[in-house]
């Protein structure tokens, strides 16, 4: 046997279907075993292995044991000469396996090799080659000097800028995503260290290559596409917590004579001061657009209220009641802030459209209580209707301006038309457009290589000829996002194409054959029976706020009337109980049906007193009808979907419910 690969598979299975495609495809010629560790996937990774790749040997874990662990398992059951560690958001060439095995049968003193990897916007990844994180390198790499002087040795020693992503080099570190290393090297160094959950697995398997005599080479004669490489993480704090405790594991296991408090003491003061920076970055991120209205509605409306006193009103003397200033402005202002929020205003991407609605409605809620009001109150109509103009004047000119400048992360969300460019054959290109124009996918203009270029498409995308044209295309119809036939094209030949397309903007997609999905960077879109799910749509920051404020007020109007709803619930008890869970964020009022909920790949949400399939009569539901009600509350949710269903089914709010 010459080669194991062991892939670590969790809650990924489109991914690691397309890696496990591109991965047959590469092994032709090579005597290899393929071993897939799941570690507990919800979303049916176990299914599709033993489905549609049989020859595939699968550990399926019963809990997630982590990357080392998980990796551990395979490596014990593995024969091959060569071992190869590859995460399953990955796509390799036809060539990947072949060419680093011959560079490893030449080179004897490689221990392992990793290649180049781009992620799936075709952008180099430099997590590639890496040094070894000392104080100096962590501390640069933690502070952002690296990112000032990418390319010097001193200060961006972690990526090591300054060697030439296009040559091979012998390096500190190899990335986990792919690692070819030589069993005998493994069996002579042990395996990877399960104290690492993780990060930093690979950094310290690395060092232990290199202590035992070898060498990691950073081989890029071939290419991967890692989708979900370090770019593509946020730098929440949650990850740097678990990076950098990675690093004190690191230290501690391999530098206990040296410097060992001080570094231990820079790794936490780092974790400290980026948990401090992210939290104020967050806080201040979140605050200052509702404080800037604030500010400014109580400015424009104490100078409107100045001018008209002044001018108007009180001409030879005078003043306004303090009843205007102390309790008519600060009334408004509430208003206007609780419109602007309840519409949406406040979510970034920020829409204009929402921001328009919120001061509108809120002025016409100010102007209707204005007109109910007392005589003692009602100062001055003018002063209102024009502090209405001022306030969607200066909300709306404060956005534009935070979005040009940059600030406080805040983009105001301009339409986005897609313009399509299908590189596919006839009968695959009308395939993929059918069915985005099925769907109502948002895009202004389409065309295939089939239509454009025509037969000169076939057998070499990459020839100078084609390439030129592609790139030609792409500028003259601005073109934002390639959608790859992989029926008609080797993978090889679509990862050298978005290494060579001039416009590093363009985003990326793979339509795999037979299938009914596109995968990209960063999200799947699954196009069946007409619906899309983008995974996380209901979990979006828009649909969270929108489902947690019904969930608040319809609790608060429960509540308000329990004394009467108390006598018509026979179940009390748990009538109350999951009230209180609602109102305290537990559980919401409307969630999937928990019967199918885990056999599908729906986007987590909590769980519900009342379920989707509760809109229709129990006599008509099957599996497939619930199914899709799941899927069609996934993607299309608005919050009066979930006032139909408690309107329909109130009286089953005393459910017993079951959080398990």
């Amino acid at each position: 046997m010459k080669l194991s690969i062991i892939i670590v598979s969790y809650n990924i299975k489109f991914f690691l279907e397309q890696c496990l495609n591109s991965v047959f495809d590469a092994i032709k010629d090579i005597e290899t075993e393929i071993i897939v560790v799941d570690n507990n996937s919800v979303d049916g990774s176990v299914n599709i292995v033993k489905e549609k790749f049989p020859q595939v040997t699968l550990i399926a874990n019963n809990e997630n044991v982590g990357f080392s662990k998980a990796n551990n398992q395979g490596i014990r059951i593995s024969k091959g000469e060569y071992v190869l560690l590859l995460n399953p958001d990955t796509i390799v060439k036809n060539d990947t396996f072949s060419k680093c095995i011959d560079f490893m049968d030449s080179n004897v003193d490689a221990g392992s090799v990793g290649v180049k990897m781009f992620d799936g916007s075709g952008r180099y990844l430099h997590e590639s080659k890496r040094g070894l994180p000392s104080p100096w390198v962590s501390l640069c790499k933690i502070s952002g000097i690296a990112r000032i002087f990418p390319k010097s040795p001193k200060f961006n020693g972690y990526y090591l800028g300054h060697l030439d992503n296009n040559k091979i080099h012998k390096v500190d570190v190899l990335s986990g995503a792919f690692m070819m290393l030589r069993k005998s090297v493994l069996d002579k160094i042990g395996l990877l260290d399960e104290s690492f959950f993780m990060y930093g697995e690979d950094i310290d398997l690395s060092y232990r290559v290199t202590n035992a005599g070898y060498s990691n080479y950073y081989f890029p004669e071939t290419q991967i596409i890692h989708y979900k490489g370090e770019s593509t993480k946020k730098a929440s704090f949650n990850y740097v917590k678990h990076f950098y405790n990675a690093m004190l594991i690191f230290n501690k296991k391999h530098f206990a004579n040296r410097n060992t408090f001080f570094f231990d003491s820079l790794i936490k003061m780092s974790i400290l001061l980026r948990a401090f920076f992210a939290i104020a970055n967050r806080f201040i991120n979140r605050i200052i657009l509702p404080l800037t209205d604030i500010l400014l509605i109580y400015l424009g409306m104490y100078l409107i209220k100045e001018y008209w006193e002044e001018n108007i009103k009180y001409i030879e003397g005078g003043h306004y009641p303090p009843q205007l200033i102390n309790i008519i402005l600060p009334g408004c202002i509430i208003i206007w802030l609780l419109s602007l929020f309840i519409n949406g205003a406040y979510i970034k991407p920020l829409k204009i459209s929402k921001t328009i609605k919120g001061v509108f409605w809120g002025s016409i809620i100010i102007m209707l209580t204005y007109s109910f009001l007392n005589e003692s109150l009602r100062f001055s109509r003018a002063i209102i209707i024009l502090s209405c103009l001022w306030t969607l004047i200066a909300i709306l000119l404060s956005r534009f301006l935070f979005h040009f400048l940059g600030l406080f992360n805040i983009v105001i969300e301009m339409r986005k038309n897609n313009k399509i460019f299908i590189i596919g054959d006839k009968e695959e290109s009308l395939r993929i457009s059918s069915l985005l124009k099925q769907i109502g996918y948002n895009y202004s203009y389409i065309a295939s290589a089939f239509e454009l270029i025509g037969d000169d498409i076939k057998g070499n995308i990459n020839n100078k000829v084609v390439l030129s044209k592609i790139n030609e295309i792409i500028k003259i119809y601005d073109i934002n996002l390639i959608i790859f036939c992989i029926k008609n094209f080797q993978h090889d030949e679509i990862i050298k194409l978005m290494e060579n397309i001039e416009n590093k903007t363009i985003e990326f997609k793979i339509a795999p054959k037979d299938e009914d999905l596109l995968i990209g960077s960063n999200n799947v879109n699954i196009i069946k029976d007409l619906f899309v799910i983008e995974i996380n749509s209901i979990t979006n920051s828009e649909n969270k706020v929108y489902k947690r404020a019904f969930d608040l007020c319809f609790s608060f109007i429960i509540i308000l009337l329990s004394p009467l709803l108390m006598l018509i619930f026979k179940q009390k008890i748990y009538f109350v109980i999951n009230i209180w869970k609602i109102l305290i964020g537990k559980i919401s009022f409307v969630s999937y049906n928990s019967n199918y909920e885990k056999d599908s790949f729906l986007p987590k949400i909590k769980k519900g007193v009342l379920f989707t399939t509760d809109a229709v009569n129990e006599l008509f539901l099957n599996k497939e009808i619930t199914k899709n009600l799941n899927l069609l509350y996934a993607r299309n949710y608005k919050v009066q979907i979930d006032l139909f269903i408690v309107y329909k089914n109130f009286l089953k709010l005393d459910r017993p419910l079951n959080l398990k």
